[in-house]
């Protein structure tokens, strides 16, 4: 699990990307970057840490550029190596490209394994590397975007949402099955792309649509520019994006995290009611699930438990010990 943005705004995008990933940061602990580009070079700036601790105001000043790419990390696949966070960075051709991507590819060392018979060597144990290194591939062979994301989505397996900065033009694209959630918003001079709503009512941006599964998505100085590339037929919401991952306000697909939260705690209590004086939770993550096994079972939800405020979230914490 990470979270992902990307914006194109005329005003600027670095302190936009700033709050959007801080509102992005209970999706990743570990590290935090981002990209940006401001016409002729790409600036960059990424580290290990909380997204307050990485970037400071002369940080963000330097991170010039009227479109621009940011991630934050759990890392789920790779080890929490400095060569490991995102976005990753290429200069390929002529052109300047940086990548980020939230999900998991369960055939990462299949596609690693034809590379490395070809000979190539790989500098991130990242799956984001290997899905730059198909889309930079295709690139190189027909010069068009939209066929390298093609033949991607026929590549790969499993989930991911994708935001790459090229020369100022960001791409973004969900799986077919529309795994991982990923949405659009306005912005007050532009648009941008976030794995969740939270990042766009961050910046006071206007709430588009999610990103279709299978859909890429094209934002530059000229607006946003949708292309659907891949259709599955079905899809495959990530259970637990709703269950633990996301913001308890985010809305994703239409859905409103909290109410799922809510409506699993009433459903609990008609699977498994119990005797009980109060209903309390183990906050965060639970207290929504707890005010719907309250209300349903009628019995007073009592907040019993303080959470230190300053302690992040323990699930996503590298090893048991820290946990």
């Amino acid at each position: 699990m990470c979270g992902i943005v990307g914006i194109v705004d005329a005003g600027g995008v670095s302190i936009q990307l700033y709050y959007a990933l801080y509102a992005l940061q209970h999706r990743g602990q570990e590290s935090a970057g981002i990209s940006t580009f401001d016409g002729k070079s790409l600036h960059k700036f990424k580290g290990s840490g909380l997204v307050a601790d990485v970037f400071s105001p002369p940080v963000l000043s330097d991170l010039k550029g009227n479109a621009g790419i940011g991630h934050v990390r759990y890392p789920t696949t790779g080890s929490n190596l400095p060569e490991n966070i995102q976005p990753l960075n290429f200069r390929f051709q002529d052109h300047y490209i940086s990548i980020a991507h939230n999900g998991n590819l369960v055939n990462i060392a299949e596609i690693r394994a034809e590379y490395e018979k070809t000979g190539q060597i790989f500098t991130t144990t990242t799956d984001t590397e290997i899905i730059a290194r198909i889309l930079m591939d295709e690139i190189g062979r027909t010069g068009i975007v939209e066929d390298a994301v093609h033949v991607c989505m026929r590549k790969m397996q499993g989930s991911y949402s994708v935001v790459m900065l090229i020369d100022g033009i960001i791409y973004a694209f969900r799986d077919p099955l529309g795994i991982k959630p990923f949405c659009i918003g306005k912005t007050a001079n532009g648009y941008m792309v976030a794995s969740e709503s939270v990042a766009i009512d961050a910046l006071a941006a206007t709430f588009i649509r999610d990103v279709k599964p299978g859909e890429l998505i094209r934002l530059d100085a000229d607006g946003i520019h949708y292309t659907q590339i891949a259709v599955a037929g079905r899809c495959a919401h990530c259970i637990f994006e709703f269950i633990y991952f996301a913001r308890a306000d985010s809305v994703i697909d239409g859905v409103l995290v909290y109410d799922v939260r809510r409506r699993i705690g009433a459903k609990l209590h008609e699977e498994a009611p119990v005797e009980a004086d109060t209903v309390g939770a183990l906050p965060d993550s639970g207290t929504a699930y707890a005010i719907g096994y309250a209300e349903q079972s009628k019995i007073p939800y009592v907040e019993c438990l303080m959470k230190n405020r300053y302690m992040g979230r323990t699930f996503i914490m590298p090893t048991q010990k820290e946990r």
